[in-house]
């Protein structure tokens, strides 16, 4: 009988399931051991996911800051000695130039960062109703660019070197042309210092800037080489550039953007004529907002501004 009732289990199984007993019991089990591992991981995933969802709330765009890195064993450009003490604030005036921009930004950043130039590229967008400013969007990179950046280049969005000899450090002797005439692929004449032009702050407040007085396309350049020489500091132009025309690629579409060239009522001779009081000291702009964005992996920094213009002194701020 004792034998008989510790059979009986043994017989149970073998009679409703048939699962421990005969010669597959080994693989039955492993089987059965795998199963339980598969359901064990499936719900410490769910669990996982809960919890993260869980620390998340209600915003749909937070991501968990990914693990610390290993220290960079290379040095930063902030502390490399190679790269100097000085930091350029690229200036680029600016209105719906968008694909010159993509183009832009990450181009100079990269040539830049081969020549060790410390920099921030700073685009000033004019977005008010007035017509396009470049001067005076000019006179708000200066002021905008910050307590970190002791020079500054006026650069139009369109241009961009090629020559990798071309200077783009400090300026400490004077100005400094590097789209020369000689070098530019559009403008050759002698008294030219648009498309590029470097100067220290200091000298850019020596000339109070430039003037307010132009709306519309060109002749401003014109005007603030007067004001260098009354300031009297003398331009230099790079030296030793065998590329002539082709150093610059200018990636203006004439054909497709038109440039505001109209002359209204008394702008025509007013366009000849030196201002001698105006720039930094009556320039009137509003930053609407400020916008910091990376371009192709290339850092900038937009700031949205509105432009102020007495119609009294400059009524061809408006096409009528």
């Amino acid at each position: 009988m004792m034998y008989s009732s510790r059979r009986k289990p043994v017989l149970y199984f073998k009679e409703e399931k048939r699962f421990l007993s005969g010669k597959c019991t080994v693989y039955k089990l492993f089987g059965l051991c795998m199963v339980l591992v598969l359901v064990s991981l499936l719900w410490l995933q769910l669990s996982c996911s809960d919890e993260m969802s869980a620390s998340m709330g209600d915003d749909r765009h937070f991501r968990a800051p990914p693990p610390p890195c290993p220290a960079d064993s290379r040095v930063s450009a902030a502390d490399d000695p190679s790269w100097g003490p000085h930091k350029l604030a690229i200036i680029v005036p600016f209105r719906e130039r968008f694909e010159e921009l993509l183009e832009f930004v990450p181009f100079m950043h990269t040539f830049l960062n081969k020549k060790k130039i410390r920099h921030k590229i700073i685009v000033i967008n004019q977005v008010d109703h007035y017509r396009f400013n470049r001067a005076s969007l000019i006179n708000v990179g200066y002021m905008e660019s910050g307590n970190d950046t002791d020079y500054l280049a006026m650069h139009d969005v369109d241009l961009l070197p090629l020559n990798e000899a071309l200077d783009y450090g400090f300026p400490e002797d004077g100005p400094f042309h590097v789209a020369s005439p000689e070098l530019h692929p559009l403008y050759h004449y002698k008294t030219y210092v648009g498309g590029i032009l470097l100067l220290t702050k200091k000298h850019y407040y020596m000339c109070n800037g430039m003037s307010n007085r132009f709306w519309g396309w060109g002749r401003e350049d014109d005007e603030f080489y007067r004001r260098l020489k009354k300031a009297e500091l003398q331009l230099f132009r790079p030296s030793g550039i065998t590329t002539g025309y082709k150093t610059f690629l200018h990636i203006h579409d004439p054909a497709w953007r038109k440039r505001d060239q109209k002359r209204v009522a008394a702008q025509k001779q007013e366009q000849f004529k030196v201002d001698p009081e105006g720039g930094l000291t009556n320039l009137r702009y509003l930053v609407e907002s400020r916008q910091e964005l990376s371009i192709g992996g290339a850092p900038c920094t937009v700031i949205n501004t509105k432009l102020e213009c007495d119609h009294n002194q400059t009524p061809w701020c408006l096409l009528t």
